[in-house]
């Protein structure tokens, strides 16, 4: 999905943020979700068969589009609400914003939970694509993310604003963030591990976006 503030096509520089475990800490999408249709357990079974490499992103989405039959949008909205943010979002995407840059997020968890992170003030939500909660059609397997697409999308808005390379900065925390950090050199890992630390130009610990954002903005050129 796409979001634009106006109908400029120029930025001074782009702001790439993931979004599990990264804006929202410790934590996913998928699990407050299941948290709150009591359905946590066979989540946990199915982000360690994915972690296991046992399945990729689309057959995960398969297996949350066919276990959440009765989601429904309120539902979604309930647990947004009540998921673990970081601190600050909401002055980062401001700050962004006065600056004439642009935010965007780009993530592989389903749309309709990341798109409320429009509301806070973030310029883009890229996210897999499902079909509106209740589920009544298919899931279409192309429209699911993967690792790989971070690398896509991003080159999509770069080249959308005019920007160069050196005037992007991506914010992740997992290792399905390493395809994006390895195309950018201003890169920030978000209370990451050693694999996507390792990769990384600079590395946050903590519970402020607005810290974490600091450390992008001195990776910048002048």
């Amino acid at each position: 999905m796409r979001h634009e503030t106006d109908g400029g096509t120029r930025a001074a520089s782009l702001h790439v943020f993931d979004m599990d475990g990264t804006l929202l800490t410790g934590s996913s999408a998928s699990l407050q979700i299941a948290r709150r249709l009591g359905t946590y357990d066979d989540l946990v079974e199915l982000e360690a068969r994915f972690a296991a490499g046992e399945i990729d992103t689309r057959g995960f989405a398969a297996a949350i589009h066919e276990l959440w039959r009765e989601l429904t949008q309120a539902a979604v909205a309930e647990a947004f609400a009540a998921s673990p943010w970081l601190n600050g979002i909401e002055q980062v995407c401001r700050d962004i914003r006065e600056r004439g840059e642009r935010s965007a997020v780009i993530t592989m968890s389903p749309d309709f939970f990341a798109r409320h992170l429009l509301d806070l003030g973030f310029d883009e939500v890229v996210a897999s694509r499902f079909p509106a909660p209740p589920f009544a059609e298919p899931l279409d397997p192309a429209a699911i993310l993967t690792p790989a697409d971070k690398v896509g999308i991003t080159e999509e808005l770069r080249v959308r604003f005019g920007l160069p390379y050196e005037r992007c900065v991506a914010y992740g925390d997992s290792m399905s963030d390493a395809p994006l950090f390895r195309r950018l050199t201003n890169t920030v890992a978000v209370n990451a591990d050693h694999h996507l630390a390792d990769l990384a130009a600079l590395s946050y610990r903590g519970g402020d976006l607005t810290e974490a954002y600091e450390l992008g903005r001195s990776l910048l050129t002048p």
